[in-house]
């Protein structure tokens, strides 16, 4: 064709109305899985691309979802990114990356952005709310907003997570298993509700152990590397150290690993570490870090067809659906040395 297609063209193509087409595009629920498939077959095969502008005008629509995170820096956003914007993309949406820094202002731009009509829907993943605006007496659930990972009881909202204090609980269970008995946790930025139900998680093992946690090892990190390799330095100030050690996520496990070796310890010869969230580094990190695989591409799948169903006016209610985690075993942990 010289001319650029038309939705027209791939309904003629199709032998489908072009209501149907429009449908199709748009991730429609109206539309079979085969019809669908096809159209959006036919539409690669004419090089088929939406005219925006004038479909943003006809909808009302911004045809853009916002993916609002703490910090963008963190490779741990990645392959939920690629798992959103391929379920988006399918349905004629742009991600857009919001970067928060766990700075309020910033939340608050986000949600002005979506409320404003710059985004037809967001998925949160800072598990927190700004107030509503004076005079919202509807507060924020109206908005067509997803929760992935994070937890906010409150909210209304759908969310997308796992279930942390399980994942956590087989963490320590594992370490416990290799005959440790002195084991610290390095938290995530509490109260926050994810980083409460990691140190749960925590807590239930070695209460089901039947073993103390004394006094110090107990310590509070904010998810960066830094806090991970000053925390782990806190601990080996104790008149006895850990033998091994918990940390509730990657970032922070390798600052712990860090800071163990200027000390002069190996690990896992004579700490043993274990962290959470399987960042794609793990595997090369040295040595290979014993950890909580979360399915983050399903993540972001799950979490971008949960946000089309409420952009498309379905009834959707507010569930929780809990993805399953998996503890990969490496070379970051071992048996204490006698």
């Amino acid at each position: 064709m010289s001319e650029r297609p038309k939705i027209k063209d791939i309904a003629e193509r199709a032998g489908v109305s072009v209501a149907t087409v429009s449908r199709a595009l748009s991730g429609s629920s109206l539309v079979t899985d085969e019809t669908r498939k096809r159209i959006h077959e036919l539409a690669r095969e004419l090089n088929y691309r939406p005219n925006v502008s004038a479909r943003n005008l006809r909808t009302r629509r911004s045809m853009s979802v916002l993916l609002v995170v703490r910090d963008v820096g963190n490779p741990f956003y990645l392959e939920i990114l690629k798992g959103v914007e391929a379920t988006a993309r399918e349905a004629g949406y742009a991600v857009l990356m919001g970067n928060t820094e766990n700075d309020p202002d910033r939340e608050v731009e986000y949600f002005n952005m979506l409320r404003d009509g710059h985004a037809d829907g967001m998925i949160l993943m800072t598990g927190k709310l700004p107030a509503p605006r004076p005079g919202e007496s509807a507060g924020l659930s109206h908005l067509p907003v997803v929760v992935a990972l994070e937890l906010i009881e409150t909210s209304g909202f759908p969310h997308v997570q796992i279930d942390n204090a399980a994942a956590a609980r087989s963490a320590v269970e594992h370490l416990i298993g290799l005959g440790h008995r002195r084991i610290a946790h390095i938290s995530g930025p509490l109260p926050e509700v994810m980083a409460t139900h990691r140190r749960d998680g925590y807590r239930a093992a070695m209460q089901a152990a039947g073993l103390p946690i004394p006094d110090g090892y107990e310590v509070r990190g904010d998810y960066l590397l830094e806090s991970g390799e000053a925390r782990a330095a806190e601990l080996f100030d104790l008149p006895e150290p850990p033998t091994a050690i918990f940390v509730a996520n990657d970032e922070m496990a390798y600052g712990a690993i860090h800071a163990l070796r200027r000390l002069g310890c190996d690990v896992p010869g004579d700490v043993s570490v274990v962290g959470f969230d399987d960042l794609y580094l793990s595997k090369a990190f040295y040595p290979p870090l014993t950890t909580v695989s979360q399915p983050r591409a399903d993540i972001g799948r799950t979490a971008m067809s949960l946000l089309l169903n409420i952009m498309s006016g379905d009834d959707v209610a507010a569930p929780a659906i809990v993805l399953p985690t998996a503890l990969n075993i490496r070379g970051s942990t071992a048996p204490p040395r006698k």
